[in-house]
């Protein structure tokens, strides 16, 4: 006699057939089930827990960053500067824009190979409306992060629609529209943006007043403690496991220094970046996005298995065409990040090393290239590692052939390691 278990009765449950079997298997708790009270010897084993489950999170790139920035230190006390660091913050921004748009694809296990040249079209497309047509400036950088909306959408719909595989239809992406973008500029190849423009702004403007670095802080730090405790009070109204008030409030003074020392530094030097700013705000929207709202556990259930999430009633298609817009929409913000860093658009926009440190970011940040698992809180990780490499080995004089070589094999290293903890994972039977 077969047992429908999706209708089993709590009792029906509890029944065992072979008692003294039972008695002796081991049984699987579901790790949030697991309640701190122990104090830091709770903590310990948790932590010791979810480094035999592989479930590393964050740590390895944390960790990471942090040598990187200790190594780099002692071989040049420029590195942890207030200049060098602000430096930094408006550097990373816009191949961290890309990357969040990347994570949202690589969390459907899939790929977008378009975003450089995306990126190129959208900084063309407002240099060749607002100077050479004299449209208004605003207007033109609608258009253009329109422009990447669109982009994406007609990608998506190739992937998602017609069947073709996504590396492919963006492969083409990547061709075409790198055509496009040189076909726009014309002859000259290269358009000059008002440096005291709209995008010219995006990354010179810095909030001079000091106040402005602290309220971002305390907004930051506020805004955290208040989500994580009203998180954890609907999940005791619920009576399901949530963090104990100790848990938010060591996290929350963690974050409160890191925040304000942040904050220090950009004072000492211009003062908060808008860059930063507008990318904060961003990552913000986007993990809000992602793990609060129906659409965004959609996305995470693809991810995780196609076949499963159309049986569960998600329009697969849509969701998708949808994810490659953002894409799309997202290489377009950054495309405007870098023109504005070299206040033009030329022909070279887009090119080079930017798709692979896009994706790269993405990846060291902590997203997994097999789907179902990231946040786009791991660009901003990510970036910060690749940046940081990239202006250590610039103070130290170092060649970019190397600087590749440096970046590639700490990509590597990722994978490696993601790759690894997923086995863990399985093995755990938590994958």
């Amino acid at each position: 006699m077969s047992i429908d278990k999706t209708s089993a009765t709590p009792e029906d449950q509890h029944i065992v057939e072979n008692p003294e079997a039972a008695a002796g298997a081991d049984v699987a708790v579901d790790p949030r089930l697991l309640v701190r009270e122990r104090g830091l010897a709770g903590y310990l084993d948790e932590f010791k827990r979810k480094m035999r489950a592989g479930d590393l999170g964050s740590m390895p790139v944390v960790v990471g960053l942090i040598i990187i920035c200790a190594i780099f230190q002692s071989l040049n006390s420029a590195f942890l500067s207030a200049e060098n660091l602000n430096n930094i913050a408006v550097a990373m921004v816009a191949t961290g824009m890309m990357s969040v748009g990347i994570i949202f694809v690589l969390l459907l296990g899939e790929i977008d190979l378009s975003v450089g040249s995306v990126s190129g079209v959208a900084g063309a497309v407002t240099a060749v409306l607002s100077v050479t047509h004299g449209m208004n400036e605003w207007l033109a950088v609608i258009i253009a992060i329109a422009s990447g909306a669109a982009i994406g959408a007609i990608h998506g719909f190739f992937f998602a629609k017609i069947g073709a595989p996504a590396f492919a239809v963006t492969l083409a992406g990547l061709l075409f529209w790198l055509g496009f973008m040189l076909q726009i500029l014309g002859e000259n190849g290269t358009i000059n943006l008002d440096g005291d423009g709209v995008v010219g702004k995006l990354t010179t403007y810095y909030f001079t007043d000091v106040a402005a670095a602290y309220a971002l802080a305390v907004v930051a730090v506020a805004g955290f403690f208040l989500s994580s405790y009203l998180d954890s009070r609907r999940r005791q109204a619920a009576g399901v496991p949530s963090r104990p008030l100790v848990d938010i409030l060591v996290r929350t003074g963690a974050l409160a220094i890191v925040a304000f020392a942040a904050a220090v530094m950009f004072n000492q030097y211009k003062g908060l970046p808008l860059a930063l700013l507008l990318f904060v705000v961003f990552l913000v929207g986007t993990d809000f996005l992602l793990r609060r709202t129906a659409y965004g556990r959609k996305i995470f259930a693809l991810g995780g298995s196609v076949e499963a999430s159309r049986r569960a009633g998600i329009n697969v298609t849509a969701i998708r065409i949808s994810v490659f817009s953002i894409a799309g929409t997202f290489a377009a913000i950054g495309g405007l990040f870098w023109a504005s860093k070299i206040a033009a658009a030329n022909q070279g926009s887009g090119t080079g090393d930017l798709l692979m440190n896009v994706i790269a970011a993405a990846v060291i940040g902590g997203t997994s290239l097999f789907g179902g698992r990231g946040r786009t809180w791991n660009a901003l990780l990510g970036v910060m590692v690749i940046t940081s490499i990239q202006y250590g080995l610039a103070l130290q004089g170092i060649a970019t052939p190397i600087q590749y070589m440096i970046t590639g094999g700490v990509l590597l290293a990722t994978v490696v390691i993601d790759s690894v903890t997923r086995k863990t994972q399985k093995t755990a039977g938590r994958a």
